[in-house]
Parts: C-alpha cells; sequence; structure tokens
C-alpha cells in the first residue's frame, strides 16, 4: 500500500508542476476584455478601467472590444462560446445576465453555467426622484398619493426592461400602487421629461441626477440600495423610508467562459481587488456614481444565481417584453 501510495504521489506531481507554471507563467499575451455597450457606457467604462488595473498588474496589454448588439446578449454569448483559454473575458452586468435571458425568446448562453464568475468590479446605486411640483418629500407621501391617484401618476424610463424600468416594477408591486409607464429611448430623454414635468417620477442613476437634484430642478425621496449611497448621504433608503427588502441597483462585474483554469480566476481576481481597491480607482468610479465591490468568485456565482429568478419573476408577472 505505501508503494502504491508513493506511486500515486508521483504522478501527480507532474499535473501540480504544469498547473504552478502555467500560474507563474500567466498571461504572457494580450487580454481581450468582451463589452456589449457602445464606447462611454458603463459596461464599456468599467471594462476599461478593469482592463487597465489588468495590464499594470500583469505587464500585458488588456484590450476592450464591443460586440454591441440585442442588449448585451451578442457579446455575452461570443464569450461563453469562446474556449476556456484564459484571454478572452466578458465584461457582464446584471442586464445582461439576469434580465435580457428572460425578455428574449433565445439567447445564446446561460448565465450560470456558461461563465467563470471573477468578481462584480462595481454597482450602480438608483436613486427615485420626482418632479418639484409633485406635493411629496417623502417616499411614504408619494405612496400615499398614488394610493389616492390609481394609474395617474406617469413615470419615465429608459426603456421596457431597463433598471429604471424594473425598479420602479417592484416598487409597485411591493406597494400595492398603480402607476403609469411611460418608456423612453434611453436615459437621457426620460430625464428630460421629468425636468419639463411631462412625468412624475423616476427612478435613474445617482449619478444622473445628481446635477439636477443640488440645483432643485428633481427632489430626491430615496435609494433603492441597501446602503445610502454617498453621494448623497442626506437620502434615505428605501427600506429607511417604510418598504423592507426594496433593492434594485446595477452591477457590473467580470467573467470567463467556464472551464478556465481556477489558479487563472484566482490570479485574475486578486489583480483587481488591488488594482480597483486603490484610493485613485475608486474616486474615478465614484465620479461616474459606482461604488467598487470586489466579491469573491463564489459570491459573484450566488449573486446571479439569487437574481435570476428574482428578475425573471418579476418580468412575468408585470408582462414586460423586450422591443
Amino acid at each position: 500500500m505505501r508503494i502504491l501510495s508513493a506511486c500515486a504521489a508521483i504522478t501527480l506531481l507532474p499535473a501540480l508542476a504544469c498547473a504552478q507554471d502555467r500560474a507563474i507563467a500567466y498571461p504572457v499575451k494580450t487580454l481581450r476584455i468582451i463589452a456589449g455597450s457602445a464606447p462611454g457606457g458603463a459596461v464599456d467604462f468599467v471594462a476599461r478601467v478593469a482592463a487597465q488595473k489588468l495590464s499594470e498588474a500583469f505587464g500585458q496589454p488588456a484590450v476592450v472590444e464591443q460586440r454591441t448588439g440585442a442588449s448585451g446578449s451578442i457579446a455575452g454569448e461570443y464569450v461563453a462560446k469562446s474556449p476556456p483559454d484564459s484571454y478572452t473575458l466578458s465584461s457582464g452586468s446584471m442586464a445582461t445576465l439576469c434580465v435580457v435571458p428572460h425578455l428574449y425568446a433565445k439567447v445564446g448562453y446561460d448565465p450560470v453555467k456558461d461563465f467563470a464568475p471573477i468578481t462584480i468590479v462595481a454597482a450602480s446605486i438608483f436613486v427615485f426622484e420626482v418632479h418639484p411640483s409633485l406635493p411629496v418629500r417623502t417616499l411614504k407621501e408619494l405612496i400615499a398619493l398614488a394610493k389616492v391617484n390609481p394609474g395617474k401618476l406617469a413615470f419615465g424610463t429608459a426603456g421596457p426592461g431597463s433598471v429604471s424600468h424594473l425598479g420602479i416594477e417592484m416598487f409597485k408591486s411591493m406597494t400595492k400602487i398603480d402607476l403609469l409607464h411611460i418608456p423612453y429611448k434611453g436615459v437621457a430623454p426620460a430625464m428630460v421629461a421629468l425636468l419639463g414635468g411631462e412625468t412624475a417620477l423616476m427612478y435613474d442613476p445617482v449619478l444622473t441626477s445628481l446635477p439636477h437634484v443640488r440645483s432643485g430642478r428633481i427632489r430626491a425621496l430615496a435609494v433603492g440600495d441597501t446602503r445610502r449611497s454617498p453621494q448623497m448621504p442626506d437620502v434615505p433608503t428605501v427600506a429607511e423610508s417604510g418598504v423592507p427588502g426594496f433593492e434594485a441597483s446595477s452591477w457590473f462585474g467580470l467573467l470567463a467562459p467556464t472551464g478556465t483554469p481556477r489558479d487563472v480566476v484566482a490570479r485574475l481576481h486578486a489583480a483587481l481587488v488591488k488594482g480597483i481597491g486603490e484610493k485613485e480607482t475608486a474616486q474615478r468610479l465614484s465620479s461616474q456614481g459606482m461604488d467598487p465591490v470586489l466579491n469573491m468568485p463564489e459570491q459573484f456565482a450566488e449573486r446571479i444565481r439569487n437574481d435570476l429568478p428574482r428578475w425573471g419573476k418579476l418580468i412575468r408577472s408585470s408582462g414586460i417584453k423586450a422591443e
């Protein structure tokens, strides 16, 4: 038995040595991060921040490639079907991984099975805001007003299935109120409508809301995260405002194709945690209304598994369709 055990140990040595050599050598060529949004979008921004930090950490180029279309699912499918060679990564988001699969009849990837999560890089906090002509100053007052005016208060969104839409649909479901949905082609026109008084309410990223809140052109009622926003520390959370359990934010992370070696995932994770944890990088994210998350791969995978059915249930019950 001792002889057999010794032989077995000897046969494992080359495999262990190979894994160690790969970890030491990786990467030896350019890393590609595939983004499903156009340059300037949140997914692209996070991808570029991550690419810079990976390049600095490894001394190898890290580039961002856009593969836009179908709400990011084209980019997701491309990475899901790429060989797990450790050099093709995905800049994924809550939308592409947990919302899009429920909006389209068929997408070319399984969010749970086809990816090896690395880390959620950052999250964007959203805020409930109203036109100042609306006679409410708290979320409780908004709920009360909506209940005596069912279907009359209009809210604008960036389009069906967007976080700005899903957040209010979740809010409606949890508070048993009825609001009128007016979809726009993007956040900017939806904000213009709110500023002009065409709509009464919006659920919008803190970044785009902050200048208008500070100028008094809109009024912030509550942020839709588990914690207050550093950019709006005086604005309570939705839970603090009387709707416990509400959370609807947008997160952005990096993933690799399933089958990517664990040691490679670990090295990528360590590099991102170190680089994005730097004060200057955190401030860069904050300037775009995002906060670093940097969770473990296992925690990222669990977040996908939890968020996927949660948003699916809401999409089905609300009858939301892709446009």
